[in-house]
């Protein structure tokens, strides 16, 4: 059966087509994308009314890629999907943040969007198809929904831009970004920079946009030969009082305007806020008031969020009494825990991370396992976001999406000033607990990551630090704010964080919720966030400017050594028995790497003498025995024509019976026994063989010299 099929080219002849019509029918709206080998189906089905009192878009986003589509086994022992990985949901966050914003205001009836990777291309990465997938389900369906929007990566490689590159190419790129966009309007970014200006990062978006149009365009042409996409379906999921909205707004919007201009506390606000809902709320009749909970709870939040937007827009204050480009107090702290390898506190205002530095060897890499990517992953960088840190009570369940996704970003942001192995040999993670959160802990993760790895000796290229932006518009009136507050990201028009260096940005997460961001807007938004990432590099180096010159005491060393690739085998053992009783005896950890025509071992001890230990045995494995050299070897086997003497680590060598001594002997035993420490002299090497001829008389003097000595 023939689906309905739109191909589009997005330059130097490759193409991508978007099927509907032939798969998962059922569904409300089905897609399939390719491009190359590269095929994406997404579905997507909307329950036909909402919940009783949903007052919000209860969207679901799920990316799964199935180990089928590149012909390979899932790992594990069930041999099947489990769990989303790191990176499946880190592309369900880069769909949701694209759809969300799209869909009317008052459409709440369940919507789930399912996109799965059926057949993967080598070259071509499916998370910049992901959101067309998925925005075409939806484009081709009857579910209310202001798209098409869609999504490509550009990279900048060799001073060029590329868009959707090959996973060959994003090796030598300088800048990888991801951009969603209508055919009108910029909604998210993100990605990551080599210490990039923000004139580069605002080229990249152009370029994005250029293409994005060409998507949203073979979108829209697709829908309007669906009969089933037109008329979109009616719905009604909201109820209205009009009275009971403007009694709230004449009662509540100066009391909350006194509040927000009173700047108060996150605590003593929220609580203000509170009371003044429940000061109305007293006014009215009890049973009307419990019947309408949700609706009063509805008109009071649009008043509130009326009263801040106007009083920062027409005062150019902020909620906490700042100015627009006001940081907040910070400051910070290293070497807190005596027992991390390294440690800080990072506090901004009520925003406060506790950032740890752990440092290991090669046997702590994490194994990645991906449908599309495997190897081997040698920092890692984990955010945790207790309840606490927002004066909550919650349950403690899994690691949620948004610590993922924050983690991800911190990681990216620091991942660029990262020394490279020959500096750094160490696999290292960071840990990040937000121990107090009131705006962008993730811009406090990558500054409290900066200070724990200076502290932790890790020679870090240069220090980073981020910050959050916050936009506020109406009509031709706009303030953007920097440093942003938990409530001025909730009731903003934009959330974009920032990273960088004095030189340059490394990371970026943008996303935006009005239509029609101008140059102008985002240029000031760039120089403001500059400007308070360099504020916030100086207030760091007030507690630490360099990494340490040695690592801690309790930090294990690692001592590289190379050796030729034919004694691996030797170094290891049979059955690894050599290696093991190495690591017994000297209380090390030895790792062997073979890399081309060597192999790399690293030793792993915080003790000198073990490390010493360590390469003088296998310095003596890997020696090549020379003729004329003297060692002091073990007698290991004796026989009637002479005894075997091990001169080295696995290597034996003859000692005749004749060469024991000068005078004549009648048997070995009578001068050697097994276990004895002798030195002998190389001799000869048989040149076929390679066997060793070893010699103990001449190392004696001979008995007729000391005649003529006399």
């Amino acid at each position: 059966m023939e689906g309905i099929v739109k191909t589009f080219d997005i330059g130097d002849g490759r193409l991508i087509s978007i099927e509907t019509g032939k798969l998962a029918k059922q569904a409300d709206g089905a897609c399939v994308v390719k491009m190359g080998n590269t095929m994406l189906l997404a579905t997507v089905v909307a329950a036909k009314e909402a919940k009783e009192n949903v007052d919000f878009m209860p969207l679901s986003v799920e990316y799964r890629e199935k180990y089928a589509a590149s012909g390979r086994f899932p790992g594990g022992f069930f041999k099947r999907e489990a769990r989303p990985s790191d990176s499946e949901i880190l592309i369900s966050r880069l769909i949701d943040r694209a759809l969300r914003p799209l869909f009317p205001d008052n459409y709440h009836a369940e919507v789930q969007v399912i996109v799965t990777l059926i057949s993967s291309d080598d070259e071509i990465l499916p998370d910049a198809l992901a959101c067309l997938a998925a925005s075409s389900a939806l484009t081709v369906s009857d579910i209310p929904f202001n798209g098409p929007v869609s999504e490509v990566r550009v990279a900048r490689i060799d001073g060029s831009y590329v868009v959707n590159p090959t996973i060959k190419q994003l090796e030598t790129a300088d800048i990888d970004i991801i951009v969603a966009a209508t055919a009108a309007n910029i909604m998210m970014v993100e990605g990551e920079m080599k210490e990039v200006s923000e004139q580069a990062m605002v080229d990249a978006i152009e370029v994005a946009h250029k293409h994005i149009k060409l998507a949203c365009q073979a979108q829209a042409e697709l829908a309007s030969v669906i009969e089933k996409s037109s008329p979109k379906r009616e719905y009604c999921h909201e109820k209205n009082d009009d009275d009971l909205k403007a009694s709230i707004s004449t009662f509540c919007y100066d009391k909350i305007y006194t509040v927000a201009m009173s700047g108060s506390g996150k605590k003593e606000r929220t609580e203000a806020f509170a009371a003044i809902k429940q000061e109305f709320a007293e006014t009215l009749d009890t049973e009307f008031a419990a019947a309408n909970g949700p609706l009063i709870g509805r008109y009071y939040h649009d008043v509130e969020k009326k009263a801040m937007r106007d009083m920062i827009l027409n005062d150019k204050r902020r909620l906490d009494g700042r100015k627009l480009d006001e940081i907040r107090p910070i400051w910070s702290e290293v070497d807190y825990l005596p027992t991390a390898h390294g440690s800080a506190i990072f506090t901004r205002g009520e925003t406060q991370s506790l950032t740890t530095v752990t440092l290991g060897s090669k046997l702590d890499t994490q194994d990645i396992d991906g449908v599309v990517i495997q190897g081997e992953q040698d920092f890692l960088l984990h955010y945790n976001f207790p309840p606490f840190s927002t004066g909550e009570v919650k349950r403690i369940m899994g690691v949620g999406r948004r610590e993922i996704g924050h983690g991800n970003l911190a990681l990216r942001a620091l991942k660029p000033m990262m020394p490279s192995k020959d500096i750094n040999p160490y696999t290292v993670r960071i840990v990040s607990d937000i121990l107090e959160s009131n705006g962008s802990s993730s811009m406090a993760t990558v500054c409290a990551g900066t200070l724990a790895l200076l502290d932790a000796g890790v020679k870090l290229i240069k220090p980073v630090a981020g910050i959050a932006m916050g936009l506020i518009t109406e009509g031709s009136k706009y303030s953007v704010l920097s440093d942003i507050l938990g409530d001025e990201d909730h009731l903003g028009d934009m959330d974009f964080k920032v990273t960088g260096t004095r030189d340059g940005i490394t990371a970026c997460q943008m996303d935006i919720k009005v239509d029609g961001l101008s140059a102008e807007i985002m240029a000031k938004a760039m120089e403001q966030a500059r400007l308070g990432r360099l504020h916030i590099l100086g207030e760091m180096a007030k507690t630490i400017t360099e990494p340490r010159e040695d690592y801690k005491p309790h930090v294990p060393r690692i001592v590289k050594i190379t050796i030729p690739r034919e004694f691996i085998g030797a170094v290891i053992g049979p059955g690894g028995k050599i290696i093991q009783e190495m690591q017994r005896e000297t209380g090390s950890t030895i790792v062997i790497e073979e890399v081309g025509e060597f192999g790399i071992i690293d030793i792993v001890s915080n003790n000198k003498a073990s490390i010493d230990a360590v390469k003088e045995k296998i310095k003596r494995i890997v020696a090549v025995p020379e003729v004329g050299d003297v060692y002091h070897g073990t007698v290991k086997t004796i026989t009637a024509f002479g005894a075997f003497v091990e001169i080295l680590p696995g290597k034996d060598g003859l000692l005749h019976i004749s060469e024991i001594e000068w005078s004549r002997l009648k048997d070995v035993e009578s001068v050697l026994k097994v276990g004895d420490k002798i030195d002998v002299k190389l001799i000869e090497v048989d040149p076929k063989t390679g066997k060793l001829k070893l010699s103990r008389k001449v190392l004696l003097p001979r008995p007729d010299q000391s005649n003529e000595t006399k």
